[in-house]
């Protein structure tokens, strides 16, 4: 009875350590680098905080790390209640560190232009610059290809909690709409972006809630298991 608690437990500070290094990276590092379609305002931010960029890219690679170890504590928790869905979940979480991770390579490779690493001379300074845009225009939306994956991976979450019973069922409701509401972000940003930039921020509030929720649940409580009925105890005690 205490393994799947202590599992639980292990599973919500993972998730924990997952929200803080990725948040750090995408909520505090990223907007302070990267200003969409100005060359020189964003080659500036990165010469100017080369430190801060590469703790955004240590902070994305812990975060992914992380969130492959969450994957498979969640996944020996939650196998007993459908092993299929539960596998869905782990894949949907390894294409969804695999981005990510290949995002951070374009990040790093933007730094290293910035600071001279690369031997751009030749492109001149207005070529740098571009360049350097690229290169972090192409981690930033690189994020929102990730993003299928970090929505589609709540979708089983979500299915796996509510049928287990050891969550409460509009938790995994709730995680299951997450997922779909991830994937209208994801969607309407490349469709409509003049659309996305308006209910992104809103948009965002039924995963946070969701995710948020998950985290808090495991760390305090764990799982929540019925106790037996008093036949099945007396039939453990006579066993």
């Amino acid at each position: 009875m205490k393994s799947p608690k202590r599992l639980a437990r292990i599973a919500g500070l993972l998730y924990l350590l997952v929200g803080i290094f990725g948040g750090f990276a995408e909520g505090f590092v990223y907007p302070k680098l990267y200003v969409a379609g100005n060359a020189a305002a964003t080659a500036a931010n990165v010469t100017a905080n080369p430190g801060l960029a590469r703790l955004g890219v240590v902070s994305d690679l812990l975060d992914q790390t992380f969130f492959v170890l969450l994957a498979l504590t969640l996944y020996v928790l939650l196998k007993q209640v459908n092993k299929n869905v539960a596998r869905a979940m782990v894949v949907f979480v390894l294409l969804a560190v695999a981005i990510t991770c290949l995002n951070a390579v374009f990040e790093f490779e933007g730094l290293r232009v910035a600071t001279g690493a690369v031997d751009t001379s030749s492109l001149g300074t207005s070529g740098t610059n571009a360049l350097i845009l690229v290169l972090l225009d192409v981690q930033h939306y690189g994020i929102f290809v990730a993003q299928i994956f970090f929505g589609l991976w709540l979708a089983p979450l979500g299915y796996l909690a509510y049928k287990s019973g050891w969550f409460p069922k509009p938790l995994g409701i709730t995680l299951m709409v997450a997922a779909g509401v991830y994937l209208v972000d994801l969607f309407v940003a490349f469709l409509l972006p003049g659309l996305s930039t308006e209910i992104h921020g809103f948009l965002g509030i039924v995963p946070a809630i969701a995710e948020i929720s998950m985290v808090l649940f495991l760390v305090i409580f764990g799982v929540r298991i019925p106790k037996p009925a008093k036949q099945d105890e007396r039939a453990l005690a006579l066993a």
